[in-house]
């Protein structure tokens, strides 16, 4: 299920060096790209085809272990879930990911190279698309194999290999620099980028980094990056006048019929999504309504002490599904315990019918509208703004939530301040927040905790809240449900533990890249 493409020039000279026989070929015996069709056909594929979302959801607190009885799972699950190197292939594997996300930027490069080379009066728009490819794919990277950025000690911090043109050498050198190199650089391609792009090249938006997409991209990136106004700016191009009637219709959702298949070919084909990524992956059996991978997913109890349940400052005593206009999914039994918000499609393309063989499939959304304006929420929290905060977040849990979900910054401040923080004994929505940047106790953390806990019912299953986890310091209690129907503490991620960027793929290390450190 695993294919490499002959233009993914960068991961097979990191990975392959020594494959002599492969190598005999000059890496330049590939198609000319010498006209502006070639060059739109090429960025077709300048989008990174592993899925990242299934480690980031499995190594976030978004998940419990339901006990060693439970059979439903395999070695990759586990080594994800408890924060192990990976060993095991599969197509949710780390190498995956990093192929997948290099073999895009190889397609952004060569694109780019060809711009130059045929002129670029034309091509404006491409160079666009390319530019904003190639950030794209690094700002995963980084985010998932590095810690986060931190302007403080982003200038020591491992980064990634940032590819800035199509490699023709046959055993290339990469050095990793740092975090803060990796930004500085994506953060110059996406300013470049912006002016360029044009949805008219499309024929296909949804499929492409049409402008609002890429000014999403730019507001999450800037919010990441620590720089609140770009952030807040970016996603008020996106959001327009009236941020309301971009949001996703939540309650034709809960229209639909109760059942995986409708509400999740809805969900990825709505008009609030502004990206979708097609990938060849599992993610919609694990987060689905089967058994596949139910050891580790996310349970009953999680969702009423942590998530979909918990409190609110408009419903300090929790809610229920019938707080919601598109209720979650609960299934629960035997080896079964799963919490569900369908959003992630369970495809399958066969490959001999007969047989009954093909791939797993499904498509991810990895930019919509609702998960923008909390990007606008948070920036505007961290800008003091806090009028036009609780607005957007009123805003968004108004269009979210069938109850009265109006509230006050009175409200919000009462309701954290009130609440007690998470702990191994008792878990709870409220953590312990300890960024690198400066939140200051009271109303300013209690908005971010509530921005937080928004994002985290918003993309349950998406893994976005790994990279939340991550800037904002939360430790992490893994908890693994007993026979008993107690809860055991099994491991704990603390701020500082190295486990947080996960650790490159070993045939990218045995090919020289410096390994994440580990004790």
């Amino acid at each position: 299920m695993k294919r490499l493409n002959i233009i993914y020039i960068v991961i097979i000279s990191i990975v392959f060096s020594s494959c002599n026989d492969f190598l005999d070929e000059t890496p330049d015996n590939r198609a000319q790209v010498d006209s502006k069709e070639k060059i739109q056909k090429l960025l077709v594929s300048a989008y990174p085809t592993g899925n990242y979302a299934l480690a980031c959801e499995l190594s976030s607190d978004n998940i419990y272990d339901t006990g060693e009885s439970n059979p439903n799972t395999s070695r990759i699950l586990e080594q994800y879930a408890n924060w192990e190197d990976i060993t095991e292939e599969d197509n949710e594997d780390l190498e995956t990911i990093w192929s997948g996300a290099y073999g895009a930027i190889a397609n952004s490069n060569l694109a780019l190279s060809a711009i130059e080379e045929i002129g670029e009066e034309d091509l404006l728009a491409e160079k666009g698309e390319a530019l904003i490819t190639r950030a794209f794919s690094h700002f995963l990277l980084v985010n998932i194999f590095c810690k986060n950025y931190n302007s403080t000690t982003s200038g020591k911090d491992l980064g990634i290999p940032y590819m800035e043109k199509s490699e023709t050498t046959l055993d290339p050198k990469y050095e990793r620099g740092t975090v803060r190199e990796v930004y500085e650089k994506i953060n110059a391609d996406i300013e470049a980028a912006l002016p360029l792009i044009s949805d008219d090249i499309y024929e296909v938006g949804l499929y492409h980094f049409t402008r609002k997409a890429a000014y999403a991209f730019a507001a999450r990136f800037n919010l990441y990056y620590e720089n609140w106004q770009k952030a807040y700016d970016y996603a008020t191009i996106v959001l327009g006048d009236n941020p309301v009637g971009q949001l996703r219709d939540w309650v034709a959702m809960g229209e639909l019929p109760r059942s995986p298949s409708p509400v999740t070919n809805a969900y990825i084909s709505d008009a609030s999504d502004l990206l979708a990524l097609p990938f060849n992956s599992g993610m919609g059996l694990y987060f689905g309504a089967y058994y596949r991978g139910s050891r580790y997913s996310h349970t009953n109890s999680l969702a009423y002490a942590e998530t979909l349940f918990a409190g609110l400052p408009w419903s300090p005593e929790g809610i229920s599904s019938a707080y919601y206009n598109f209720r979650p999914f609960v299934y629960s039994g035997t080896n079964i315990d799963k919490t569900l918000s369908y959003k992630i499609p369970y495809l399958f393309e066969y490959t001999d019918a007969v047989a009954g063989i093909g791939y797993y499939k499904t498509v991810m959304i990895p930019f919509h509208y609702d998960e923008t304006l909390l990007v606008r929420a948070e920036a505007a929290i961290m800008l003091e703004n806090y009028s036009n905060a609780v607005s957007d977040l009123n805003n968004w849990a108004g269009n979210f939530f069938i109850a009265d979900s109006e509230t006050t910054l009175e409200d919000i401040d009462n309701f954290y301040a009130d609440l007690t923080y998470s702990s191994e004994e008792v878990p709870t929505s409220k953590k312990v927040l300890q960024p690198g940047f400066s939140v200051v106790s009271g109303t300013q953390e209690n908005l971010i905790q509530y921005v937080l806990q928004c994002r985290r019912i918003l993309t349950i299953h998406e893994g976005l809240r790994w990279f939340d986890v991550k800037r904002y310091g939360i430790e992490i209690v893994r908890y693994q449900v007993q026979a008993n129907g107690g809860m055991k503490v099994i491991d704990v991620l603390t701020k500082d533990d190295p486990r947080r960027a996960l650790q490159i793929p070993m045939d990218v290390i045995t090919a020289g890249i410096e390994p994440n450190p580990r004790n």
